[in-house]
């Protein structure tokens, strides 16, 4: 019972996050959610019975690589939600037809599976030999290329922050800033004023009924 429990709730967690990570506009708020469905797939993984994967999930890509990338966030700032120029034709209808063949792959995927009962899972699953032997051998260049995708996300990072911005358009607010709506004067606090309020007029000047030197 407690292990439903904690599959459905884990599940959610990650299925939302996900979500958010895709759908929020801020990169702050998307960082963050990555953290969160990073932390349910090592709550996954400890249903599993893989403590050490669980605890390297956590570690390694929850702490490090996040810490990383939220340097990144920070150093841009407000750089990184800046207005977006206007793209050609051809970009968005290959970014739609993209979308449109991921679609139809999952979905034939699913329609192609036989879901039975779940895979057996030996006791050598998430282990630190059967770790290293899948990095350091089968997909070592992988793990390589991953190794250096980050690298070069980080120098990219880097190098948008040190060139100029463009432009920001009136009353758009950065990544970091939040939109608050004006104070409204109340009539007391305007009756107050008018009462309070005088002229200062220096010595040697005298004003007229207009209220010109």
């Amino acid at each position: 019972m407690t292990y439903d429990i904690v599959f459905v709730v884990a599940s959610a967690l990650a299925i939302i996050s996900a979500l958010g990570v895709i759908l929020s506009g801020n990169p702050f708020h998307s960082a963050l959610a990555l953290i969160g469905n990073l932390v349910a797939l090592a709550a996954l993984y400890l249903l599993l019975q893989s403590d050490f994967l669980a605890a390297a999930q956590v570690i390694v890509y929850a702490g490090a690589v996040m810490i990383m990338f939220l340097f990144v966030i920070a150093y841009l700032g407000g750089r990184a939600t800046e207005p977006v120029r206007a793209r050609p034709w051809w970009q968005t209808l290959a970014a739609l037809a993209a979308a449109v063949a991921v679609v139809v792959e999952v979905g034939f995927a699913i329609e192609e599976q036989a879901f039975g009962d779940g895979a057996s899972v030996s006791e050598a699953f998430g282990a630190p030999q059967a770790i290293a032997a899948s990095f350091l051998g089968r997909y070592v260049l992988t793990f390589e290329a991953t190794s250096v995708l980050l690298l070069i996300a980080a120098v990219g990072g880097v190098t948008l922050a040190a060139h100029r911005p463009a432009p920001r358009e009136e009353g758009a607010v950065s990544a970091f800033e939040i939109e608050r709506p004006a104070p409204e004067v109340s009539l007391q606090a305007e009756v107050v004023d008018a009462l309070t309020r005088f002229d200062v007029v220096r010595a040697g000047q005298v004003r007229d009924e207009d209220g010109e030197t």
